[in-house]
Formats: C-alpha cells, structure tokens, sequence
C-alpha cells in the first residue's frame, strides 16, 4: 500500500499500490484492438465515444512518481514504461480524432512524439521521454520496437493485451516475430541476398547492433528457414520498404 494519501470530503485515504497486471489497460484493449496475422487495427470511433476505462488506466499511470518507479523490479518498470506509451498514444489519437495520421498531429516545426499533453513523474511529458530517456536508456532491449507503437498501418502491431512482467519475454519474442512474418513490410530477396525491411531496423539500427552485434544477427535467426540460409543472411545487404504513416483505424486495411 502506497503513503500517498488522497483528499475527499475532508477525509484522507491511502492511495492503493499500482496494478502491474495492467488490467484496466488491458481490457480496453480486448475491446477495442483487432489482430489478424500480424496487422492491428484499433475501432478509434467506438473508443473515443467510451474512453472511460482508457482515462482511468492513464489516471494510474500519471500517480506513479519516481519514488514508486524505483520500487519496481525491471520486467514491471519495462511493462509499465511500454503500456504508458502505448496508452498514452491513444490518448493523442483519441484527443484529435478523427485523423488520418499521427503526424498529422505535429506542427511545421514540431513533432506529435515532442508534444506535451500528458504528466509522467509528476511533470509536463511527451511520448518521446518515455521512449528515449526511460525505455531505451535503462533497458538493453530492442525489440521494445515491436512493442511500443505509432498508431499507424506501417508500425508493429498494437497487441489486444497488456504487456505484464510475468509474460514480458514470451511478448517481445512474438511481437518480433509476428513483424518480421509480414512480407509487405519484412522480406528476404533470395535472387539477391538482401534484406528488404521496415525502417525501423534504419532509425534504431544501433539498438539492434548494440545487442546482438549487427541488425543482420537479428533477422538471421527469425526469417531464416534453415541454418545454411542462416549463415547467408548475415552477410546479406539491408533495403528498407516504404514506412505507411496511415492511422491504423478499424476498417483502413492492411499495411502497405
């Protein structure tokens, strides 16, 4: 039980201790997310008519502070830091909807990921500080990137569940795979040994280096169908396909 105290009518009462099950998050999600293969879409139309269970989860989310933070172990703080963005892109969707795309939401000079319309340990936060000063500053682990997502048809899949710690490996792990199986954004050109990937493996190919030694080491293992193929891959070429910056809104189709 956490000391934080809340005021009502005059009465002071303990602020309960986070829910690391995620579960207010979590059923949002079932009722609003869609997975098929590896494509997600989300019904952005019903959930801002009820969005209810989304402002609650976010209510929970912005009471942490960094003292609650440091009390967490690593696989709560890293579910904890990748449902936060998750949920809080949503909120920016939902907060601006309807849009055709997340970077609509940006300015001339100014980005949707720099914008400030949220608290996160008790200050004026954007979705950026939590991917680059929380999750890929205090975790060595970059399949986060198929797991924290843009809200567009060209991201990795929004999951109809909640990341939790107990299930935090087994997710990553699918969320991964379940990415690199989509040949319209994921491929491997036999005839000329190259990869042809998601940008994503562009923008954080230094996370992917840094871990496993090359973005080749990575690919191998997970879209190569026997070991000699493997072998080959890691010496292959990379090319990146076309990046679909289109909402991923129920009934929008299929990656591009």
């Amino acid at each position: 039980m956490r000391t934080t105290l809340l005021l009502a009518f005059g009465i002071a009462f303990p602020c309960l201790a986070f829910d690391h099950t995620h579960a207010t998050w979590d059923k949002f999600l079932k009722q609003y997310v869609t997975v098929k293969d590896s494509i997600s879409t989300v019904n952005y139309k019903g959930a801002k008519s009820d969005r209810k269970g989304l402002d609650q989860y976010l209510t929970t989310v912005e009471a942490v502070t960094p003292a609650d933070y440091g009390k967490f172990t690593d696989p709560q703080k890293l579910a904890f830091l990748i449902n936060a963005y998750n949920a809080f892109t949503v909120k920016l969707i939902l907060d601006n909807y309807p849009v055709k795309s997340i970077k609509d939401l940006g300015g001339t000079f100014s980005s949707p990921w720099k914008k400030k319309f949220f608290k996160f340990f008790g200050e004026e936060s954007h979705l950026d500080n939590i991917e680059h000063d929380h999750i890929r500053k205090e975790f060595n682990e970059p399949r986060i990137h198929f797991a924290v997502v843009c809200a567009s048809k060209g991201c990795p899949a929004l999951w109809n569940e909640a990341f939790t710690p107990e299930k935090m490996e087994t997710q990553l792990e699918r969320n991964a795979r379940a990415f690199l199986k989509d040949s319209q954004r994921n491929r491997f050109n036999v005839e000329k040994n190259r990869f042809e990937v998601s940008k994503i493996f562009d923008w954080y190919g230094k996370d992917f280096e840094k871990k496993f030694g090359s973005v080749q080491n990575f690919l191998a293992p997970r879209m190569g169908k026997t070991p000699a193929e493997e072998t080959k891959m890691k010496e292959a070429k990379i090319d990146h396909t076309d990046y679909d910056w289109t909402l991923n809104e129920t009934g929008g189709g299929s990656a591009s």
